[in-house]
């Protein structure tokens, strides 16, 4: 008999509603949902769809409008301060822009001492806490003898994402949620940044939900799939049942729109007609 999986994120009814009237746009639309834990989940969609919204509220960052969300299978309270801080040592995130990540006043030492004395480390010996920073860094392939004293906007957008993700390292939260994460560094730091976040995956045993508009990447990396449209979540299931056999048509479309390798290009369509006028 298979082991009971543990529900660690779910949502009922959860909806975002902005502005009032004629004006009012509803950026996320009722949607329901269930993360197990040590799942590795994807929410897919273009811009515009909702997917960035919905992790805010996830996240405690933009209210709720309508519906209730479950942490640890538990109605989720994060009216005070205290209690939002409690729930962010088991939720966390890493945003597709690694230079808006950061304070500029704060040097990587303090980054990632913050970390440690979030997770209760405050009176440990320095010692100690310059130990786990080191193993955080070595975690990522960064030197932390090289890091400390410089400020985060001295490394390059690749460095950054990492020092983001020895941060997850040193937090070890039970919820990654990580919004285009790779969007905005080069292709080799890509999969680079994928291969630590899998790594941090196995390792740690979090759960890691990626926010993407790349069915290639979510296919790649990902247990379960939700596709997301207008606020709304058309489709959803594992990986194969989505990409190899999906029923909607938004889903359909995004398929079409992963570049094929092996297909020929098909100029004709943009090709004017010698004969025809300018």
């Amino acid at each position: 008999m298979s082991e009971k999986r543990e529900l660690c994120l779910s949502g009922k009814g959860v909806t975002k509603v902005f502005g009032y009237g004629s004006k009012k746009t509803v950026a996320v639309d009722n949607v329901d949902f269930e993360f197990f834990a040590g799942d590795l989940i994807s929410i897919v969609g273009e811009s515009g769809s909702g997917k960035t919204t919905l992790i805010k509220m996830l996240l405690g960052l933009t209210s709720v409008t309508d519906g209730d969300i479950f942490f640890m299978g538990q109605k989720r309270d994060i009216r005070s301060r205290s209690k939002k801080k409690e729930y962010w040592k088991g939720i966390q995130a890493i945003f597709q822009d690694p230079f808006s990540s950061y304070n500029i006043f704060s040097k990587i030492d303090t980054v990632l001492l913050d970390c440690i004395h979030m997770r209760g480390g405050r009176l440990l010996p320095k010692a100690q806490k310059i130990e786990m920073m080191r193993e955080a860094c070595s975690f990522v392939n960064l030197k932390f003898d090289e890091m400390t004293n410089k400020y985060p906007f001295e490394l390059s957008g690749g460095q950054m994402q990492r020092l983001m993700i020895a941060r997850i390292f040193l937090l070890k939260p039970k919820i990654l949620l990580a919004d285009e994460p790779t969007s905005m560094i080069d292709a080799c730091s890509r999969a680079t940044i994928l291969d630590f976040l899998l790594k941090l995956r196995d390792e740690v045993g979090m759960t890691i939900i990626f926010i993407t508009h790349d069915m290639g990447l979510a296919y790649y990396v990902s247990d379960t799939v939700y596709i997301m449209e207008k606020g709304k979540f058309v489709e959803f299931g594992s990986a194969n049942d989505v990409v190899l056999n999906p029923k909607a048509d938004y889903t359909v479309q995004l398929l079409n729109d992963v570049p094929k390798i092996h297909d020929p290009w098909e100029f004709s369509r943009n090709r004017r007609e010698e004969s025809g006028p300018d």
